[in-house]
């Protein structure tokens, strides 16, 4: 599920609503129930039909809106109803059944961009298990739902135990560190991420839920073979008999088949599975470790880079180094859960403001405030710091001191924001390399020290120094924590 902007997250979502049942009169319940149909389908329309930069909720204040009216009828034409643009009874139906939280979207559909994995051989780890379940039987309904998608296409999953795997599979409940906190009960059941680096395949699951492999509660390999349809890279379909259908419904985990639809989606990723007589479908691989990564690879680049107190952070992945500014030996990487759960991984951006005691955080479009490693509150959106709305992620940030402004780089282009005034410079943006000459490449990182601003672009860091407005000297980025 990255909405899925090209990030690429998607959600299985069970709507619940409670009616009174109890009324003054006939009047006044039918005038409370339309009110509600009316928040609950602004809601929906929000969350399944948006238009780019469109925010349903606070503009259809009106019933009849065009707007309004506009999306309810794509909602009509999407589930094959009459298209009346009205809410009438059979539209609220569909939008009371339980669904998956992606945008809806026409048959098997695949993500923007197409997004899949370039190997044959995926590895699957199961780091967080719930309390419904024993593990071996979230094991099992993990492994049957893989099963489903590689019978059909030249893909082999193999569980791991430890170590970082290509899908990290988990159950979380409420904040879990990825912009899209569970919400208890009858709420957001699961999300994955589309195919990808860091969080990229990744699912989770909601512990609140009572997860089972049998009907009574919401059963796993139901909703972990959706799941891990998007992890795939498909979205969603029209046909009300695929898995990847919309809404909820109840698939018997033994003896499934992929439905007809979902073989053409995935197969148009991947191409079909290729067998031989005599041998099995799904062939069953002996576990292996997951290589690591190469912590010193110069062609690796930072997400992020930042002081924080009197360190040096730098970002990369699922990991991040501290170290003394002016000392490069005994850098160690850590884990961002271990000292920053919320994060979890894959921070597009950072910078700190030490007078104010503050360091922010910046993940897609949302961004978190922090004191020391201390987060302080929930994600806020970027959008309060003015971006326009076409603005989904910062690919990196610098606080400059003595200007007290903080350049936030997207793209070829730069803004900048007065920490003073807590508002966005005018005449902004600005191009990139009309302003810092020999600076090549995107920006994916950035900091200032001693006055100096340290450009990390892919293997090269260039510093660049302020007075002359020009690069004085180049390196290789992992140089700065010691390879």
């Amino acid at each position: 599920m990255k909405v899925l902007p090209a990030s690429g997250l998607v959600l299985l979502l069970i709507t619940a609503l409670k009616f009174s049942t109890a009324a003054p009169s006939l009047l006044a319940a039918t005038s409370r129930t339309s009110r509600t149909n009316y928040r609950l389908a602004q809601a929906y329309l929000e969350k399944f039909y948006p238009k780019e930069g469109e925010h349903l909720v606070g503009e259809m204040v009106a019933r009849g809106s065009n707007s309004m009216i506009r999306k309810i009828k794509e909602l009509q034409a999407f589930f094959g109803l009459q298209v009346t643009g009205k809410l009438d009874q059979q539209t609220m139906n569909v939008i009371k059944k339980p669904r998956c939280g992606v945008p809806d979207v026409a048959n098997y559909r695949l993500f923007p961009g197409e997004p899949k994995w370039k190997k044959n051989t995926l590895t699957y780890r199961v780091s967080k298990y719930t309390s419904s379940m024993s593990s071996t039987e979230v094991d099992k309904a993990v492994e049957m739902a893989l099963q489903a998608w590689s019978s059909a296409i030249p893909l082999n999953f193999v569980k791991v135990n430890l170590g970082e795997a290509d899908i990290m599979i988990s159950f979380e409940t409420g904040d879990h560190g990825d912009s899209y906190p569970f919400d208890g009960p009858r709420g957001t059941l699961a999300h994955a991420f589309a195919p990808g680096e860091g969080l990229g395949g990744d699912t989770h699951f909601d512990n609140a839920e009572k997860w089972t492999m049998g009907m009574n509660g919401f059963n796993l390999f139901t909703v972990a073979a959706h799941e891990f349809g998007h992890a795939l890279g498909l979205a969603h379909s029209t046909d009300p008999s695929a898995l990847m259908y919309p809404t909820y419904k109840y698939q018997h985990p033994y003896g499934f088949h992929l439905p007809k639809d979902d073989v053409k989606g995935i197969q148009a990723l991947y191409g079909p599975r290729k067998t031989l007589p005599g041998h099995p479908t799904v062939p069953h691989l002996p576990p292996k470790k997951p290589s690591n990564p190469d912590l010193c690879d110069s062609n690796s680049p930072f997400d992020a880079v930042t002081m924080l107190g009197k360190e040096l952070l730098f970002f990369r992945d699922r990991i991040f180094w501290r170290r003394q500014v002016h000392l490069t030996a005994g850098v160690r990487p850590s884990t961002i859960t271990s000292s920053f759960p919320q994060l979890m991984s894959n921070v597009d951006a950072a910078y700190e403001v030490a007078d104010r005691g503050a360091a922010y955080f910046f993940k897609g479009p949302h961004y978190w405030v922090t004191r020391g490693f201390q987060m302080q509150g929930p994600p806020r959106t970027i959008y309060d710091f003015g971006f326009p709305r076409y603005v989904q992620r910062i690919d990196a940030a610098v606080y400059l001191k003595e200007a007290q402004k903080t350049l936030f780089f997207v793209g070829n282009q730069y803004y900048s924001y007065d920490e003073r005034k807590r508002k966005m410079d005018k005449d902004y943006p600005k191009n990139i390399q009309e302003e810092f000459s020999g600076v090549n490449g995107q920006i994916d990182a950035a900091v200032e020290l001693n006055g100096n601003i340290y450009f990390f672009s892919g293997p090269k860091a260039y510093k660049y120094d302020t007075e002359k407005e020009d690069v004085v000297s180049v390196v290789k980025s992992s140089s700065w924590i010691g390879c």
